[in-house]
């Protein structure tokens, strides 16, 4: 089986792109190999700083975005790089082409309990008359993306990408390549899996409440079918999953805090995965519309994401069409 490299050179992918994309995978073994020696590399932990989000940053989510930053920002074809890590976007050549945005350990509160985590990533290309360095330059419609991915750092490690042209799945070999392992990732239509927090329920809009109720009722209920549910706390674990069998991944507004229409970043988590989700024949959606057709207002925008298996979605989204106006106004859609 062919490596990255040599599928996307195959199919006559933009050799740029290809180069770019094998230069973040370089990076993540780099990251995979850091993993897997967990606590005896002495940088578990917390640190106490908080990122851009407030959240508390992990030590290796830090070592994770400088590796990413510093190795992209030294390709000439790079114009800048965005990172859920990084107040603003930074600059790179201003003769590049390529913008790259990634969230560089996706699901790090795992990383010191062993579960999987992961590096997500987005390429746009830089608009005529602009620089990596403007936040402006980014904030472009996921149907805009050029590529998307991630690499799963579990018990294999796996990356998953597009170019746009369906979905493939590659696993890390000893010899440092990704060797594909599948070329047309399809996720079913159906499901009887779903994955959400169910601890944040009862701040939930009436419609979502409703609807996952109705899945929890299982056979006795109104769907007349059981449903098993998951929750990994990890988006790209929970995606993986759904890119391999099905279901659906779900994490709603909810009003604990109004101002925020969500907890995942529309950049760097909604837009990529949206993209893997439709490549492979699901939907994806903020329970009002499709995500990939948002147009960004600020990098670090946050979006209400449902996605994954396409008739489970829409049941959800016939749940939400009695909602009012004002709900889908305030998930900026």
């Amino acid at each position: 089986m062919p490596n990255v490299t040599e599928y996307l050179s195959a199919r006559s992918t933009d050799p740029e792109l290809t180069d770019l994309i094998s230069a973040i995978c370089t990076c993540c073994t780099g990251i995979a190999g850091q993993l897997q020696l967990g606590a005896l590399t002495g940088i578990l932990g917390a640190l106490e700083d908080t990122n851009i989000q407030g959240e508390t940053q992990k030590q290796l989510d830090v070592i994770a975005n400088d590796n990413l930053k510093e190795a992209l920002l030294k390709l000439p074809i790079v114009a800048g790089i965005a990172s859920e890590e990084e107040d603003l976007p930074v600059a790179g050549n201003p003769e590049g082409r390529f913008l790259i945005l990634f969230d560089p350990l996706d699901g790090s509160s795992n990383i010191d309990v062993n579960v999987s985590v992961g590096t997500i990533f987005s390429v746009l290309e830089v608009p005529a008359g602009m620089n990596g360095g403007e936040e402006r330059a980014y904030l472009q419609a996921g149907r805009k993306q050029l590529a998307a991915g991630y690499v799963l750092y579990g018990p294999a490690t796996t990356l998953v990408l597009t170019t746009g042209s369906g979905v493939q799945q590659y696993c890390l070999d000893n010899n440092g390549e990704f060797i594909q392992t599948a070329s047309a990732m399809t996720i079913p239509t159906d499901t009887k899996e779903f994955a959400i927090n169910m601890a944040n329920q009862r701040f939930w809009q009436p419609e979502m409440q409703s609807y996952v109720a109705g899945l929890l009722a299982g056979s006795d209920g109104e769907r007349g079918k059981n449903f098993n549910m998951r929750w990994i706390a990890a988006m790209v674990t929970d995606v993986h999953r759904i890119l391999t069998r099905g279901g659906i991944f779900s994490y709603p507004w909810d009003n604990r805090d109004p101002a925020k229409p969500g907890k995942l970043r529309l950049m760097y988590e909604g837009n990529p995965m949206s993209y893997l989700v439709e490549q492979a024949g699901g939907l994806a959606t903020t329970c009002y519309g499709n995500i990939l057709d948002m147009q960004p207002t600020k990098i670090h925008q946050r979006v209400a994401v449902a996605l994954g298996s396409k008739n489970e979605i829409e049941v959800l989204l016939d749940a939400h069409k009695g909602a009012l106006e004002s709900d889908a106004a305030k998930l900026n859609v």
